[in-house]
């Protein structure tokens, strides 16, 4: 260990004061600014938590969960064959049946080309569900129901999550910026639960928008006030992955609009952990 290391570990300075600690996980530099980072010291022994770091890792969880533009496209085709079936023919049966048709096409396709099936499987999980609801109640809107109800839950738990002050893309990156023994060390930097609950509510926000549109829409044509079947399709279509993608873009945002003022107080970084040493102490 070297001496300027000692010296941050004795006065407990801010994350990513430390220029000679080890490359962050995906090739972040572990001396890079993190927004907020520099607001309290960091458990010692843990690695900087860096602006990079975190871009990194949700860029990860981006691509992940979209697959790239082909797995936007299969996640939106049984969708668009179901709704765009059943307007023109108005059969739920066939509607469902092309829906399903499609995402084994899908399938059929990457295995062939001897890719991963996960994206088509989850669209041919989620249109069976949806089939489900339809089905029993032998209206096609409430085949849109699960996935407002689905969107409904997840904002609750999203938000509970940062009201409790454990929000959820804390859980995401804490086994990297903490220790790795202890996955639950990130909480004990006061900036890290702030930017970890903004980034989580920039995914609520997406689940929101989706029931405060679709659901209006779902009661509307349950209730015979409107023929919205069509919209509630486009609706679920529009506001699937490219609301996704909007959120992730908020969260790469927030993350660079932080850098400045990391920056200028990076300079005086063993003094703000001075700072907030003697603040602890008080």
């Amino acid at each position: 260990m070297t001496e300027q290391q000692r010296a941050a570990g004795e006065a407990a300075p801010a994350a990513g004061a430390d220029d000679t600690a080890k490359a962050a996980p995906d090739g972040a530099p572990a001396g890079a600014s993190a927004p907020g980072a520099a607001e309290g010291p960091a458990p010692a022994g843990a690695p900087a938590v860096t602006e990079d770091t975190v871009e990194a890792l949700v860029r990860s969880q981006l691509s992940k969960a979209l697959g790239g533009k082909r797995g936007m496209v299969e996640a939106a085709m049984p969708t668009l064959a179901f709704t765009l079936s059943y307007v023109i023919a108005s059969d739920l049966r066939l509607s469902i049946g092309l829906g399903v048709v499609a995402a084994l096409v899908l399938g059929a396709v990457r295995l062939v080309q001897r890719s991963s099936v996960q994206y088509v499987v989850t669209s041919l999980f989620g249109i069976g569900i949806a089939a489900v609801f339809a089905m029993r109640s032998g209206n096609a809107a409430d085949a849109f129901l699960p996935g407002i109800i689905y969107n409904a839950v997840y904002a609750v738990v999203l938000s509970l999550s940062v009201l409790v002050r454990w929000p959820a893309i804390g859980l995401m990156i804490g086994p990297f910026i903490g220790h790795k023994e202890d996955f639950t060390s990130w909480r004990s930097n006061p900036a890290v639960v702030r930017l970890a609950s903004r980034l989580t509510w920039l995914l609520v926000l997406p689940c929101v928008v989706r029931v405060v549109v679709q659901y209006p829409l779902w009661m509307a044509d349950t209730n015979g006030w409107a023929d919205t079947f069509g919209l509630l399709g486009l609706s679920k279509i529009a506001m699937g992955w490219p609301l996704q993608v909007a959120a992730f873009a908020g969260m790469v945002w927030v993350l660079a609009r932080g850098r400045t003022p990391l920056e200028e107080t990076g300079a005086a970084g063993a003094g703000d952990g001075a700072r907030g040493d003697r603040g602890d102490r008080a």
